[in-house]
């Protein structure tokens, strides 16, 4: 007994401590769970914070980075205006006007017989607002006869239509989109999305615990998934800020986020928010986003314009923009479509009179026509090198910029046309292969560029010869030699004589320089006239020599030519290399009359909401003298009609008294034309990337290129006005001795004033003559 009482009082001790231990470890545990809730907790605070900061910071600030636009220029419409109704439909299609024989809303068209009846789109301009108009059009000819208003029934004189979209700029992901106010659209559309999307949308606090259970158990009845349970702050959340991965962590952060949206903004900012946001269809690489773009992109129209049964079908797009594809799937969305203006009658949005005709409706998508990445990329890149003096790229990329520019989509769709046919047929010619082109259109009166290529493949964002094929130019130089040489009338007038013969120039370092003409021969003295008209080199250097390499190259400079060039005597040949645009520059201040206007392919540029930014005014200023400037270009018709370029007259009008010179360098590597009709200037260059011989004259192959061009868009002919101090001279050619129209052969030239020669031609008493004076005489008198 002593024994056991021994033990227990031994084992008593064990048993208190291992209740102590026990009782520790509890305290110990209990701590350690409170701490990590409080860690928990605490991660949990944090996080939620991070994202109410930045839901807040991205809600609250830029919502989207808005592409800028480029249009071209646009069409004005006017009685005479050379388009014949065929054109103008085709202009339309790409302006995504719909055919509607009731004009019941802008952007709609119809056409009967000879007349096209259109209800224009108001639209924005740079310098004014143009509004809607219903009128009526009457073509005659190839040209518009007359534009009568539908309502007054009155002429209208001019209509600006809306321009043609040729670009956007956009930021890294191609997302597009039109900025819609929620005062601005329909009630249909509001109702619709609440109907099919989120009844509850104005009772919950972004998460509708009724339509996930509501959702669940349709889900159960159909055996698979048919309904979804997401509210519309919530898919606004997944859209806007979240990325397509589909996990638990993602579900999570979307319901929190959907719940912080909630709590800070208003349902109707969040569903202003959501209408521009949700994703409703792919426009070949990029998407579009929000009910504004769609709007415009599947009926052509504005959405505050669609009627209840077009509203619908962009509801019906939300649950799956390429399961019901309006283009692709038309049953599918037909269906999917009404099974929106269901559920509207359901909710008591629409009346069953109002669902059933909307379901007798077609969709009425417009004709799928790509809207405007970059559709004329050589001359979005010269647009672009121009903004980037002015603008950051992010500015250009998401600040929804408006950009007007120069360009006139029809003349550019010639020019495209034009060089793929002909640098086809030239290549038909023996060594005439891999053929490349650059063009450059201006308008003759302004120096706005109308048309631009880079190359022969049309869609080509490649290397820009236009801009960056930098080539020697040939007997393109010539022109300003003369010009040069023009502004010393005491020196040289039109008819001076020039000396066409051979001869060496010895180099600084001994090298010798013989030119020679491109026929080997030599001509003699001829007037200087000839000289220019038919391209003659050695004429050209010597009257180049005389008046100065370094007085010709400032020449070059103040007709707007800014590249710097070696002042070598082979410069006055053309050896100098210059780019297509910059040839462009130089001839169209000779279009100009000897003023400078600098080419501009820009209008202006205003801001998304309306601003003008940037002005791109006209300019002028005079450079050279406008009398030496006006003798040149007499020649250069000269040119046209008896010289280098005599076979554009095979194929045009003589009544367009063409200006214009060709231009070809060594081994016939390099194929220029430069001239102009009264409406548009053209710069043509043919060649080859590797530099090698195309066997192409200036005359058999830009030439060629340029008659065709201007065949389809030349409509004026070249009037040139004499300065005050220019005087019309007859001149006798067999002594260069001054003359009168009875002079056999006699012809007038303009000289300078007091340049012309001044001693009589042997004609002017000649019995000849003065049978012809009196005869003359008597037809003044009506003696007959």
């Amino acid at each position: 007994m002593a024994a056991r009482k021994k033990k227990r009082a031994i084992r008593k001790p064990r048993k208190a401590k291992k209740n102590q231990t026990s009782n520790t470890f509890g305290r110990w545990f209990k701590k350690l769970l409170f701490g990590a809730f409080v860690i928990l907790a605490f991660l949990f605070l944090s996080y939620t914070g991070y994202l109410d900061y930045s839901l807040r910071e991205k809600f609250e600030g830029r919502r989207w980075a808005i592409p800028a636009k480029v249009y071209a220029s646009p069409t004005e419409l006017y009685s005479g205006y050379h388009i014949t109704a065929t054109q103008f439909e085709k202009l339309l299609q790409q302006l995504h006007y719909r055919l509607d024989y009731q004009l019941a809303s802008p952007g709609s068209y119809y056409k009967q017989g000879s007349q096209i009846n259109v209800k224009t789109r108001r639209f924005r301009f740079w310098d004014a607002e143009q509004k809607s108009q219903s009128i009526r059009i009457n073509f005659s000819s190839g040209r518009i006869s007359n534009i009568i208003d539908l309502v007054s029934t009155y002429p209208v004189a001019i209509v600006r239509m809306d321009p043609v979209q040729i670009a956007s700029f956009y930021p890294t992901r191609k997302e597009d989109r039109v900025l819609i106010k929620l005062e601005h659209v329909p009630d249909s559309l509001v109702h619709g999305l609440l109907a099919t999307e989120d009844r509850d949308f104005y009772q919950h606090f972004g998460l509708s615990l009724r339509a996930i259970a509501r959702a669940t158990l349709a889900n159960i009845r159909a055996g698979s998934i048919v309904q979804g349970g997401s509210t519309i702050t919530q898919q606004l959340i997944k859209n806007f800020y979240l990325t397509s991965e589909r996990s638990w962590w993602r579900k999570i952060n979307e319901a929190l986020m959907a719940l912080i949206l909630d709590f800070h903004y208003s349902k109707d900012e969040i569903l202003e928010a959501y209408l521009n946001e949700v994703y409703l269809g792919q426009d070949g690489a990029s998407a579009v986003h929000g009910f504004g773009l769609a709007s415009e992109f599947y009926f052509g129209r504005p959405l505050q314009n669609l009627p209840l049964y077009q509203v619908a079908a962009l509801v019906a797009l939300v649950r799956g923009p390429s399961y019901y594809d309006l283009r692709r799937y038309n049953k599918r969305a037909i269906s999917r479509r009404n099974l929106v203006l269901d559920k509207m009658h359901e909710q008591g949005f629409i009346t069953l009179k109002q669902t059933a005709e909307a379901k007798r409706q077609k969709l009425d998508v417009i004709a799928y026509t790509h809207r405007a990445v970059n559709r004329y990329p050589a001359f979005i890149d010269l647009v672009q090198r121009h903004l980037r003096q002015e603008y950051r790229e992010d500015d250009l990329t998401s600040e929804g910029l408006r950009i007007f520019t120069t360009l006139d989509i029809r003349v550019q769709n010639v020019l495209e046309q034009t060089l793929e046919a002909k640098l086809n047929e030239l290549e038909k010619r023996p060594k005439s292969s891999k053929l490349e082109a650059a063009a450059v259109v201006t308008r003759r009166e302004n120096g706005e560029i109308a048309a631009l290529a880079g190359g022969r493949n049309k869609g080509n964002a490649g290397f820009n010869r236009a801009l960056d094929a930098v080539r020697p130019i040939g007997s393109l130089i010539k022109p300003v030699v003369y010009l040069t040489a023009l502004e010393y009338p005491e020196k040289y007038t039109i008819i001076s004589r020039v000396s066409d013969r051979s001869f060496r120039l010895k180099g600084k370092k001994g090298k010798i320089w013989a030119p020679r003409n491109y026929d080997r021969k030599e001509h003699g003295d001829v007037q200087l006239h000839t000289a220019l008209a038919q391209s003659y080199n050695l004429a050209t250097v010597r009257v180049g020599l005389d008046v100065g390499v370094a007085r010709t190259a400032k020449t070059l400079r103040n007709l707007g030519v800014t590249r710097h060039v070696n002042l070598f005597p082979s410069l006055l040949l053309g050896a100098s290399p210059l780019a297509p645009i910059e040839v462009t520059q130089m001839y169209q201040t000779l279009a100009g009359d000897g003023f400078a206007t600098p080419l501009r392919s820009i209008h202006a540029v205003i801001s998304s909401e309306g601003e003008v930014l940037q002005r791109y005014p006209f300019t002028i200023r005079q450079v050279v003298d406008p009398a030496a400037t006006y003798i040149t270009n007499s020649i250069l018709q000269e040119v046209m009609r008896e010289g280098t370029g005599r076979s554009a007259y095979l194929h045009l009008p003589k009544r367009l008294n063409l200006v214009g010179k060709t231009g070809t360098t060594n081994a016939l590597r390099d194929s220029w034309f430069s001239g102009y009709s009264g409406d548009y200037l053209s710069t043509i260059w043919v060649g080859r990337d590797d530099n090698k011989p195309t066997g192409l004259t200036g005359s058999s192959g830009a030439l060629q290129v340029w008659i065709s061009l201007m065949g389809h868009i030349a409509k004026q002919s070249v009037d040139l006005i004499a300065p005050d101090n220019i005087e019309m001279v007859w001149i006798d050619p067999e002594n260069d001795l001054y003359a009168n129209e009875q002079c056999a052969g006699a012809k007038q030239y303009p000289f300078i004033a007091n340049s012309a020669p001044v001693q009589n031609s042997p004609c002017i008493n000649s019995p000849i003559n003065q049978v012809k004076e009196w005869f003359d005489r008597l037809l003044e008198k009506n003696v007959w």
